[in-house]
């Protein structure tokens, strides 16, 4: 039995996603390669689009707005 959590389920699907769809902090951190810590300090630094909060306790990333963003460092080489 596949016992995946939902991060990676959702880090795996994420090319499937809807654009209005949205990820949380882990996910971002699996697709730039980077830590969860990192994350909020590219988010804080304008590096990564930044997030949505959804709810007091919930914040989140636009999965079309991150498919932008990491198109735009694709295509410029970084």
């Amino acid at each position: 039995m596949h016992n995946a959590s939902p991060n990676t389920d959702a880090l795996s699907k994420f090319d499937s996603m809807p654009d209005a769809a949205h990820v949380r902090v882990p996910v971002v951190a699996g697709l730039y390669g980077c830590s969860k810590m990192t994350v909020w300090r590219r988010a804080k630094d304008g590096t990564i689009p930044a997030p949505k909060k959804l709810s007091t306790r919930v914040t989140a990333w636009n999965v079309g707005e991150l498919r932008r963003a990491l198109a735009a460092v694709k295509k410029g080489g970084a």
